[in-house]
């Protein structure tokens, strides 16, 4: 019987790397763009390779697989994948966790330079009332005298540490499952998640989410920063509360945020974050460039290629 590949879904514009792979292995090929379980359901029937990037991979659509089918995310996280169910229906998951590291460290570290300097804020000044003194929003301290606290300090975050340490920034992690030696290597200090909190000015978070991560950006969190902090998220949405979020930043707690990810997405039109003015909002775009985008379709494409022939999967999840 000839074996079905499927893209429920893709932000590329085109699927020409996935459909030259089908046709090189005689394989059924089918593109689609769904976002709901029920159309997800539909689509995978029977699938024996399916590449997803949002669509909900839930239990009920991993059940109407094909036998020994291969579940594979475009990019690092997985959290609309249900690994649990994965393991039960005998499905293998994998990710592409290296395609995008250096572009999301150059998306954050743009992030934090932005906020720490103020641009935002001085370009809306300007725009409503014509012009501000410099000091006109606030303390802005040097770079070398400031702290930044990173959440994580994984292959992302520590990419960021090396575009932060020429502008003389102190960086700081929390992160109990990192690798010491590479956080060393890096010119990064792991400490306590209470002493990162107590000496940032700024935090960039680089987690997935997890129970252990879920809503880890809560009010505790928020309230235990030093006034004035900004925030960086480029990770995944579900580690901020965005309810206390919005409360910090309303507050001064906070003196800025820039998001680039949200739960749920696209942003709810009704959440209060769209209409603060010290929120900096990308539509989850970190993670994208003309060259990540290749590499994440290239490697995500070689991965099915060793799923069909029966290889080892480079980046096994499940």
């Amino acid at each position: 019987m000839t074996k079905r590949m499927v893209v429920t879904d893709q932000a590329f514009g085109g699927t020409a790397i996935e459909e030259e792979l089908a046709r090189a292995r005689g394989v059924e090929f089918f593109s689609h763009q769904v976002t709901s379980e029920a159309d997800t359901i539909a689509v995978t029937a029977g699938a024996d390779i399916v590449l997803v990037n949002f669509a909900p991979i839930t239990e009920s659509v991993l059940a109407g697989l094909a036998s020994g089918a291969t579940v594979i995310r475009y990019g690092i996280g997985y959290d609309n994948v249900d690994a649990a169910a994965a393991r039960r229906h005998g499905v293998a998951v994998a990710n592409v966790p290296d395609y995008g590291t250096e572009t999301v460290a150059d998306h954050a570290a743009a992030c934090l330079l932005a906020l720490l300097r103020k641009l935002p804020l001085y370009d809306r000044a300007i725009r409503a009332d014509g012009w501000c003194q410099p000091a006109g929003l606030g303390s802005l301290p040097g770079f070398a005298s400031t702290t930044i606290g990173l959440i994580g300090a994984g292959r992302i975050a520590l990419s960021l540490a090396g575009r932060l340490r020429p502008f003389g920034f102190r960086v700081v992690a929390y992160d109990p499952y990192a690798d010491g030696g590479l956080a060393d290597q890096a010119g990064v200090k792991l400490i306590a998640l209470e002493e990162v909190l107590a000496q940032a000015s700024a935090i960039s978070l680089h987690v997935p989410v997890t129970q252990e991560t879920r809503h880890l950006v809560d009010r505790r969190f928020l309230d235990a920063l030093r006034v004035g902090t900004v925030l960086v998220n480029t990770s995944r949405g579900g580690v901020v509360d965005e309810a206390a979020l919005a409360d910090a930043l309303s507050s001064g707690q906070l003196a800025a945020a820039a998001l680039d990810v949200f739960d749920p997405e696209p942003l709810d039109p009704e959440s209060p974050l769209r209409s603060l003015q010290n929120v900096l909002l990308t539509p989850h775009a970190a993670f994208f460039s003309d060259d990540s985008v290749v590499a994440l379709q290239r490697l995500a494409t070689e991965e099915a290629g060793r799923a069909l022939a029966g290889d080892p999967l480079r980046s096994r999840i499940v």
